[in-house]
């Protein structure tokens, strides 16, 4: 049995505080359970050419599992397959993997959370307006899911219109020069869908500079859109909890190590967060809880 297993953790980039919460949950539960943990974090963010030579790095190094997050759906496929080659165990979070071996995925149903943040946005304006949509990174797992979950709900309701669609990148720089864009193209937006807060944050600023306020909803319940959420400035996100998952699937990979059985599969329920429930949501990252196994992880 390894006694102090070393965990490899991939998370996309260093811009998006989700991603930040990913590594400090890898690093508290490889610490509680005796381990530790080396991360490998591309300094453009999504690189998919870093991704690669980071992964190659890694295996140079041995870990003993890998906690693995894909920053682009089949790009880095070639490099999982020198993952599965390795004999080294993998466990997947957040974006499935195309490709490649897991011994577990930890994540949520993008499509199902942005459905009903889309409906949550929807029902406030009525079932009627004009909605712009703020999409990631294209070709990225999570921008697609939650592009499509977006027009499902849109395609709900006959009075409701997509005005434009656009990528943001999952930035908040890029979110604000698409909304100003938007702010000068368009006469009336009623209201706008973001595949994240980062995103909703961005678009909010540009805004405020306009002297427009929009209905906004985003994804992640960072502990930002929770300050937007309680001054009335974001209408709703969804806690899609990257820290949770990083958390429960270090947890996997060091019992897997230790010869235990885990689920293959642990999804995370989505959850709807806006201004009346906010509060369990209304504290930094760094004071964040992982959550216990036995309250995820059913046997």
């Amino acid at each position: 049995m390894i006694t102090r297993p070393k965990i490899a953790v991939f998370t996309k980039n260093r811009t998006n505080p989700a991603y930040e919460a990913a590594r400090m949950g890898a690093d508290r539960t490889a610490s509680r359970l005796g381990g530790c943990t080396i991360h490998f974090v591309p300094h453009v963010p999504d690189d998919v050419a870093e991704q690669i030579a980071l992964i190659d790095a890694a295996l140079a190094q041995r870990p003993d599992g890998f906690v693995f997050v894909p920053v682009h759906e089949t790009a880095v496929n070639d490099a999982v397959r020198r993952i599965d080659a390795s004999g080294i165990p993998l466990a997947n979070i957040i974006n499935r993997m195309s490709t490649g071996k897991r011994i577990a995925f930890v994540g949520s149903d993008d499509v199902a959370l942005s459905m009903a943040v889309a409906e949550r946005l929807i029902g406030h304006l009525g079932g009627r307006g004009a909605i712009a949509i703020m999409e990631g990174t294209s070709g990225s797992v999570t921008s697609k899911a939650r592009l499509a979950g977006f027009r499902q709900a849109v395609a709900r309701f006959p009075g409701v219109q997509i005005l434009a669609v656009g990528a943001a990148n999952s930035q908040h720089d890029d979110a604000r020069w698409l909304m100003e864009e938007w702010l000068g193209r368009y006469s009336q937006i009623d209201g706008v869908l973001c595949a994240n807060d980062v995103m909703a944050l961005g678009a909010i600023e540009a805004m405020h500079a306009s002297g427009r306020l929009i209905p906004v909803v985003g994804v992640n319940a960072l502990p930002e859109a929770i300050d937007a959420l309680k001054n009335g400035t974001l209408l709703a996100t969804v806690d899609f909890d990257a820290m949770k998952m990083s958390c429960i699937a270090t947890e996997v990979m060091i019992r897997h190590l230790r010869g235990e059985r885990v689920p293959d599969e642990i999804p995370l329920p989505v959850q709807i967060v806006d201004r009346a429930n906010c509060a369990p949501w209304d504290r930094p990252l760094a004071e964040r809880e992982c959550p216990r196994w036995e309250d995820v992880v059913r046997r």
